[in-house]
């Protein structure tokens, strides 16, 4: 007789190891700044500013304080929600009745003041020529000219600043005094929206593992790395190597698994709905040193450790 799994446990009934305190949060807000850096260069080289970032996470604040609150079986109210998340009343129920769309969270004071004005010469039908083409811009001076466009969106910034950012992004050049567009639009190509999905997915789930592993009272998920410092460039490529050798024995080991797995579990009624990630990944710097330290000490050579669970 063949025995049907039994079902995984729902996410209430496994213990949490972490509870809202002041110890706890004085713990995570100490991490916060080393986990958000990577994430501020990303956002940042992508023309995402605080703003928009700060409007943003106030959606996913609330959407966390949702699940929590149904975890515990409680209802998701507008003050439940308010008082767990801490984002005001107010924003709760604009979020609530706001559109879900990738437009609604940019929209607004969070966008660059240098994406603004670049977007508007690209639509504004003033600054097209006969060909339709947005067309080269006298520095200063009044309309048509970049000193007029950038004022009429802002006058709080002076038209240089946003120059030298458009600059900087290699989204104009400038010559004999005539501001010309090398590109189109701020519109990432089908690739690079491809490539930033599949990034979301791996580092969410990454995350997930370990906020797991650290605030839940159950078996803990692979979760592991190995770390060494005081490194020349040539053992780091030779280790990024021996990593990729590593992963890609892994890779076939996985795959081959994981097919084999989906085809059995598809025979079984019903089916056991669950989805696994597996992932590795390599990465070297320069040593940082800390603030106070003399320049001329030598760095630091560590053995190579795994990182504790």
């Amino acid at each position: 007789m063949t025995r049907k799994p039994e079902p995984p446990p729902s996410s209430a009934e496994v213990p949490l190891s972490a509870r809202p305190t002041v110890e706890h949060a004085a713990l995570a807000l100490r991490e916060l700044p080393a986990l958000m850096a990577p994430l501020a260069r990303w956002l940042l080289r992508n023309g995402a500013a605080y703003g928009a970032v700060a409007d943003a996470l106030k959606q996913v604040f609330v959407d966390a304080a949702r699940a929590e609150l149904q975890r515990d079986g409680r209802a998701p109210t507008v003050s439940a929600l308010s008082v767990l998340s801490g984002v005001h009343r107010k924003d709760v129920k604009a979020l609530e009745q706001r559109p879900r769309t990738a437009e609604a969270v940019v929209a607004g004071k969070g966008v660059p003041l240098a994406s603004q004005v670049f977007t508007r010469w690209m639509a504004d039908k003033r600054l097209r020529g006969r060909d339709g083409r947005p067309r080269a811009l006298a520095r200063s001076g009044p309309a048509p000219s970049f000193e007029a466009l950038a004022r009429e969106v802002s006058q709080d910034v002076h038209p240089r600043t946003v120059l030298e950012e458009l600059l900087r992004l290699g989204l104009v050049e400038l010559a004999d005094e005539q501001v010309r567009p090398t590109g189109s639009a701020f519109i990432p190509s089908r690739r690079l929206d491809e490539l930033t999905a599949l990034f979301a997915a791996n580092a969410r789930d990454h995350l997930a593992a370990a906020v797991h592993n650290l605030t839940v009272d159950a078996p803990r998920y692979l979760e592991q790395s190995v770390f060494a410092d005081g490194l020349g460039a040539d053992s780091v490529e030779r280790l990024h190597t021996l990593a990729r050798e590593a992963w890609a024995q892994a890779f076939r080991a996985m795959v081959d698994e994981a097919q084999a797995a989906v085809q059995a579990d598809a025979a079984v009624e019903p089916p056991d709905q669950q989805r696994i990630r597996f992932g590795v990944y390599f990465y070297a710097e320069p040593v940082q040193e800390a603030p106070g330290t003399a320049t001329a000490s030598a760095p630091t050579k560590r053995a190579p450790r795994r990182r504790k669970e």
